[in-house]
């Protein structure tokens, strides 16, 4: 007796693709924390200088300052970084937001890129920031913020980049960076006695580094026996540096012939 074939007989399912989860690098994020702390403990110091002192002796030595730069004193260039505003209750927003954006989003990048990478990645995003700040601003500036932008541009160029392997998770990600970031640069525009272009140098140093250097996920073996790999593991951190080293340091020479008034 002849049956008509059952649904799954006469259309054959088309196998679900199978979902496989891998071990993300565990790393211990002691840069993130070495350099939240000593930043805080640079901030105390200006503190005891402006109300002992009278003065914050700390900052005069390290703020970005053209004139100074021009003279010689090229470490103005990294300095800032640890340096915020010494006046209260500014002061403590100041230093109060970058430090948090550095916990949030240092702990998971350091993880991702390495202790070596996301140091180069923190202090040449604070270059860039500072170098962008030196060519086309002539106000003294100072701040976190320059590296703290070159995160937030990591971590949506990392999403970017890796979004096949985070799938639905990308987009969401992505979208929360660009509203943090863009957010922050409208409050920049808009607001006096804010360095935005410290900001841009910062974003922008933080998109070549990863861009050229920041990992490059993909997915090795065979089920179950699988493991996450990084492609730029062995050269991420050099051809990082080489990125940003190559764009702003001419920036920086041209800095010494334009003068912004």
């Amino acid at each position: 007796m002849n049956q008509n074939p059952t649904p799954e007989q006469q259309y054959p399912q088309t196998p679900q693709p199978r979902t496989i989860q891998v071990a993300v690098p565990n790393v211990k994020p002691y840069v993130t924390y070495t350099i939240l702390g000593f930043t805080v403990f640079i901030y105390l110091l200006q503190l005891a200088g402006v109300y002992l002192l009278g003065t914050d002796i700390v900052a005069n030595f390290g703020v970005k300052y053209g004139p100074l730069i021009r003279v010689g004193e090229i470490w103005r260039l990294i300095t800032p970084v640890f340096l915020h505003d010494s006046s209260l209750p500014y002061g403590l927003l100041h230093i109060g937001f970058n430090m948090y954006a550095l916990f949030l989003y240092g702990r998971g990048l350091e993880a991702r890129f390495g202790h070596m990478r996301f140091t180069l990645l923190y202090f040449l995003s604070a270059y860039g920031g500072n170098v962008f700040s030196f060519l086309l601003s002539p106000n003294p500036s100072l701040g976190a913020s320059t590296a703290i932008f070159g995160l937030l541009a990591a971590e949506g160029l990392f999403v970017f980049q890796n979004r096949q392997l985070l799938g639905n998770r990308a987009g969401r990600a992505l979208m929360n960076v660009l509203y943090i970031a863009g957010i922050n640069l409208l409050i920049g525009f808009s607001t006096t006695g804010v360095d935005n272009f410290g900001h841009l140098g910062g974003l922008l140093g933080g998109v070549l580094f990863t861009w050229f250097g920041g990992p490059r996920w993909k997915i090795e073996g065979f089920y179950p026996s699988v493991k996450l790999i990084d492609e730029r593991e062995g050269h991420g951190a050099l051809a990082g540096t080489i990125a940003v080293l190559l764009f702003f340091i001419p920036l920086t020479m041209l800095g010494w012939i334009w003068i912004v008034k």
